[in-house]
């Protein structure tokens, strides 16, 4: 496995980039913004394909790399179901798996430092975001945190991986770059508490100051969506309500991009063709089969919330694939325009 701690100075954080192999699809977790170029470069001299951007949690320290990975890779953003960030790609809830060529993580919600934190759990190894530092907690005195679902989540949930499970967070402000689940149980500081309500106490009791980048970063953090208006103003766009109407249509092909895990959770459109993201490059270039079926059909292209379906469109245009079109705001727009689905 090819495993990168990255980390910047700045905001103390660190980020991680994980692929199986060399050649392989890779993913990293927290990026920050002003580290993009040095990631893009990485993945270059390790001949990686970055397909995943993941945020453990909407961040209040530094302004995320997810948008601007997208933008540069076209990968898939990724966090959890509860985020208030707009169009993230693909939104994870609590045992769903994070999956890329050769690699799997299992997602654990763990709320607290914010209310949509998240942890993913390799076999030796758990990124812990902000829940669990090492000799330390995440703060949870701003942006909906609670120190009581901070408590339910390490104690109850992380503290019960194996002792000797790697403990990688978000972020070290000494120095620390990894731990270990029975390290923390026995030196952390915070979690020699008797109980539920000692931990309360100490965490409403730390009076920190607020992050200096947080008047920045949070609402830079919120919208990291891809305008999907630009691509309305080309006229490669349908709203969900008339996209029902497509619908048997013969002249029309419905191309879901979501992967596997997202059509068994939330349901497909009926008689949709399942083409995950990850092939779009190969699927609508001369001779791959959107580009064959592009010439015999109009594309409808859509996803969970229309990110994925947007740069998709723009791909199959740039191919020649001049049918193409995309439905806003993806299945979730289809849903509440009262769209069929299947389960």
């Amino acid at each position: 496995m090819i495993f990168r701690q990255l980390f910047d100075s700045t905001s103390s954080t660190y980020s991680y980039l994980i692929a199986s192999r060399r050649g392989a699809e890779a993913l990293i977790i927290d990026p920050v913004l002003e580290k993009v170029d040095r990631y893009i470069k990485l993945c270059n001299e390790l001949d990686l394909r970055l397909v995943k951007a993941v945020d453990t949690h909407l961040h209040a320290d530094h302004v995320t790399g997810l948008g601007e990975l997208r933008d540069r890779t076209h990968c898939i953003t990724v966090m959890g179901e509860q985020t208030k960030a707009d169009v993230v790609s693909m939104r994870l809830a609590d045992g769903d798996k994070l999956s890329i060529e050769g690699v799997s993580l299992d997602v654990v919600y763990t709320p607290g430092h914010t209310d949509d934190s998240y942890s993913f759990v390799m076999e030796d190894r758990v990124f812990t975001g902000d829940t669990l530092l090492i000799r330390g907690t995440g703060r949870t005195d701003f942006q909906n945190g609670d120190p009581r679902q901070q408590y339910e989540s390490i104690f109850n949930r992380l503290l019960r991986l194996h002792d000797d499970t790697l403990v990688f967070p978000a972020h070290d402000y000494k120095g620390d770059t990894v731990s270990t689940i029975g390290e923390e149980k026995r030196n952390n500081p915070r979690l020699q508490v008797p109980s539920m309500e000692a931990y309360v106490e100490l965490m409403n009791n730390l009076n920190l100051p607020n992050p200096k980048m947080m008047d920045v970063a949070v609402p830079a953090n919120m919208h990291i969506g891809l305008h999907q208006d630009e691509v309305a103003a080309k006229g490669w766009a349908i709203k969900a309500g008339s996209a029902v109407g497509l619908l048997g249509r013969p002249d029309v092909a419905l191309v879901d991009l979501r992967e596997k895990s997202e059509r068994e959770r939330h349901g497909t459109i009926p008689g949709a063709l399942h083409m995950p993201y990850a092939t779009i490059d190969d699927s609508v270039k001369a001779g791959g089969i959107l580009h064959q079926l592009g010439s015999m059909q109009k594309l409808a292209f859509f996803c969970a919330f229309g990110e994925r379906s947007a740069m998709a469109v723009t791909a199959a245009r740039d191919a020649g694939i001049g049918s193409a079109f995309h439905i806003e705001g993806g299945i979730e727009a289809w849903k509440k325009a009262g769209g069929p689905v299947e389960h």
